[in-house]
């Protein structure tokens, strides 16, 4: 990527992205269930043009699948940069996002995640541009994703990988089939997760072309977290142990406890947001986690 381009982003960081305030969530309090506002907020953001610019940051995809299966002498933390959610509203005030990634990297992070949808997690795809260039792990594009441009997005913006939700998908609620989406990341060289909350979504997701599956201990629906829900899943040996597609458990991951209740089940890798996010001091909770 050129130095004038890089400029440019970093400036556009530095005003706190175009687009990544917090809005007005009352309007969506009329649909039924979180799902369907995070999906219906998700389609304002399409139609608003949140994912529209003309350049692209031109890089080697770094491999998300490998880092993880690779990865020995650690936990695999994929951590998360998120500046507010559905849940908790603001988690932490606006800090560049560069500087946030470069902590956690230096911490022992495997990966990072970055938080791009505006509406319930002030997130901004710019977000995701400064911190490519920031630091050179997997990145993940984290998004309520429903559109094929939202994917097209990922790889312009230099995202390694994508999250695509099996409800969202299973509903009906995408513009597109979830074999469409992943085989247009994969056309662009990215890789999936597939995230999933429950057996039947599990099951599907090991038939599946995902390059990963997520295990999301938040209800979608309800907002209710338990992350149990990732230990009960892989407790009833759903083929685990023949799959090449790392496990990730997501959501309510806080404690070196909760790290080693869920490595008990084989569990590859561990996305964690909140508990990073909200901390006083990121890179030193960051290390506690990767080495519980």
């Amino acid at each position: 990527m050129g130095i004038i381009l890089a400029w440019f982003i970093l400036i556009m960081s530095t005003r706190g992205g175009m687009d990544g305030k917090v809005m007005d969530k009352g309007k969506y309090d009329n649909l039924q269930g979180y799902l369907e506002r995070l999906v219906y907020a998700a389609r304002e953001s399409v139609r608003a043009g949140h994912y529209r610019f003309d350049f692209t940051i031109h890089h080697g995809i770094i491999s998300l699948r490998n880092a993880i299966l690779s990865c020995k002498d650690r936990n695999a933390i994929i951590a998360e940069v998120k500046f507010s959610s559905p849940s908790m509203g603001r988690i932490r005030d606006y800090t560049s996002p560069q500087v946030i990634a470069r902590e956690m990297v230096d911490a022992g992070a495997l990966a990072l995640s970055v938080l791009t949808q505006p509406n319930y997690f002030s997130g901004s795809i710019e977000y995701l541009m400064n911190v490519r260039v920031a630091v050179d792990v997997p990145l993940l594009m984290k998004d309520v994703i429903i559109s094929k441009e939202q994917v097209d997005a990922a790889y312009r913006a230099g995202a390694d990988c994508i999250l695509l939700i099996s409800s969202i998908y299973r509903e009906g609620l995408a513009d597109h089939t979830l074999e469409y989406m992943i085989d247009r990341a994969h056309d662009h060289g990215l890789e999936v997760i597939l995230e999933v909350h429950d057996e039947d979504e599990f099951k599907d997701a090991l038939k599946s072309s995902t390059d990963m599956i997520g295990i999301n201990n938040r209800n979608l629906k309800s907002m209710h977290v338990d992350i149990s829900t990732t230990a009960k899943m892989l407790a009833k040996g759903n083929s685990t142990n023949t799959t090449t597609k790392p496990i990730i458990s997501e959501s309510g991951i806080s404690s070196v406890e909760h790290i080693r209740y869920l490595k008990q089940y084989s569990v590859d890798a561990f996305l964690i947001g909140t508990s990073i996010m909200a901390s006083d001091n990121i890179k030193n909770k960051v290390k506690e986690l990767v080495m519980a």
